[in-house]
């Protein structure tokens, strides 16, 4: 090797060293593509990590667990400095995260609770409780819109997946509002289906929940009619809204049942503006990613990430600290200026 050959290498090597150019990495491991949702949720966190200089490793599962586990488990193979996981099933990635942890590797739980760990570092997600506040409350106000003169009203309950811990923060939410109607008569369930062991939707399936409401019809509807479903997600509501409209309801002397949702979906707001779906709950996956972005530079420096719940979110171990975001609801009154005045679609997207 000639002098102008070290010369070379040295000059490159401090310019390595002095530009930082070995990135930290992330490693993004998403349930499914099966959902928007969690496309946008993906799209943005990459965008705002390698914005503040990271690399990223992105990968979807598609819903199937051991898939989940071996994508993890490659993460920390290849040396990820921090784990960002919404986990398909928060009960199933113990072994991995102690490997992880093993590895020195960071862990943060993203908008699903990991449980049964002690290797989740923090937590950030949305006001889950609150969202299943906010789906009953809007389900009461269209019932008392729509159905003023029907008492008391007949609704069905659907809850969202039984191994993803936020379903049941969801369904509390929703049944700290409807609880006190059903038993003072105002809300009435004809099909006696209450509970998440009953009402949950394995895997968020809006083709399980459209044959469920279809059963519920059948078995329960021959003579009257429903006047509510509380859906906890929008996928869920699209299957629920195919059932309803498949025995008529929407057309002559059967008015369309007030239906939630939650996420937003440009399907399910376009529903919204049809008289269909009635609600939506938004939450902003932009500042999830922010509030994700600033936990990782904050744990990477050695410093404390920012939290502003230490109570809610035990995961069977211990309490992981966490950051709530707030949740909006949104109905046709309001889509517009939520959703195109945050920036979050453009008007054409939707109309």
């Amino acid at each position: 090797m000639n002098f102008r050959t070290v010369f070379a290498v040295l000059a490159i090597g401090a310019s390595a060293i002095g530009t930082g150019a070995i990135a930290e990495t992330v490693g993004i491991s998403m349930p499914t593509k099966s959902s928007a949702r969690w496309i946008d949720d993906g799209n943005n966190m990459v965008k705002q990590f390698q914005d503040a200089g990271y690399d990223t490793d992105l990968q979807y599962a598609e819903d199937d667990i051991p898939n989940q586990l071996a994508q993890v488990e490659n993460m920390i193979t290849k040396g990820v400095d921090v784990l960002v996981i919404a986990a398909i099933d928060g009960t199933t990635l113990s072994n991995a995260l102690a490997n992880a942890k093993a590895a020195d590797i960071k862990v943060i739980a993203y908008d699903r609770l990991i449980r049964d760990t002690p290797d989740v570092d923090y937590y950030a997600t949305f006001d889950n409780f609150k969202v299943g506040v906010e789906q009953a409350n809007t389900l009461v106000a269209g019932l008392k819109e729509r159905f003023p003169d029907v008492k008391p009203w007949n609704v069905e309950l659907f809850g969202g997946s039984p191994d993803d811990n936020n379903a049941y923060f969801f369904y509390d939410g929703a049944m700290s509002v409807l609880q006190p109607l059903i038993d003072d008569g105002s809300i009435v369930i004809p099909s006696g289906q209450e509970g998440m062991d009953t009402v949950g939707t394995l895997r968020w399936d809006g083709a399980v929940a459209q044959s469920r409401m279809d059963n519920l019809l059948s078995a329960n509807y021959t003579d009257k009619q429903v006047q509510g479903v509380l859906s906890p997600y929008d996928g869920l509501s699209i299957g629920i809204l195919s059932s309803l409209k498949g025995v008529g309801y929407g057309s002559g002397d059967m008015p369309m049942p007030i239906v939630t949702g939650q996420d937003a979906e440009v399907q399910s707001v376009k529903s919204i503006l049809a008289d269909e779906q009635y609600s939506t709950i938004f939450k902003d996956t932009r500042e999830l990613a922010k509030v994700t972005v600033g936990m990782v530079n904050a744990m990477l420096k050695d410093e404390e990430p920012e939290i502003n719940d230490t109570e809610t979110y035990d995961n069977g171990v211990k309490v992981v600290p966490s950051y709530l975001l707030e949740p909006v609801a949104v109905d046709k009154a309001n889509w517009e200026e939520v959703l195109v005045g945050s920036g979050y679609y453009t008007k054409d997207q939707i109309e």
